[in-house]
């Protein structure tokens, strides 16, 4: 079963955004699954470092493309921004120390959050028209945000254990 699906309604028009959501969406859909399926505890917490790493990495693209065009909305975006990877910290926290994961808090927290943070911030940010002609990033520079923010968030696993 799918966490979340990909709706036409999802769609930017911006075909690197749109890809960046897609993908963020199967690993969402994949770490989901292994959790169901009662995986691996370490691939269940690499995934979700995954998760945080992609997830981490596109908002700051996105962080970037709003300072670069002014976008008035920044700072409600980026604290929506800030709330998610709080919760995905959260999650990732409650799974090690539990070795359990509170099913229905993942999927309201990650299916909810993805669905409404689209529908609001990110459907008003993109369709600006300054946003639809950014650059695209090289996928060397997203593999280094992610693979950072992924080492961050599990270097703090290593620190408190």
């Amino acid at each position: 079963m799918a966490l979340i699906e990909w709706r036409d309604e999802y769609c930017t028009g911006i075909s690197g955004v749109d890809f960046e959501h897609q993908k963020l969406i199967r690993q969402i859909n994949d770490v989901y699954r292994l959790i169901e399926d009662k995986g691996d505890r370490e691939l269940v917490i690499d995934s979700l470092g995954e998760i945080y790493g992609s997830i981490s990495a596109h908002f700051a693209l996105e962080e970037q493309m709003m300072l670069r065009h002014g976008y008035d909305h920044y700072d409600q975006h980026r604290a929506d921004h800030e709330r998610l990877l709080d919760d995905i910290r959260d999650i990732t926290e409650e799974f090690e120390k539990t070795i359990s994961l509170d099913q229905t808090a993942f999927q309201q927290k990650l299916a909810d959050w993805f669905q409404l943070h689209f529908k609001t911030h990110d459907s008003r940010l993109h369709n600006m028209d300054g946003m639809r002609s950014h650059e695209a990033v090289s996928r060397s520079t997203l593999k280094t945000l992610i693979q950072n923010a992924k080492n961050k968030l599990l270097q703090r696993r290593i620190q408190a254990g």
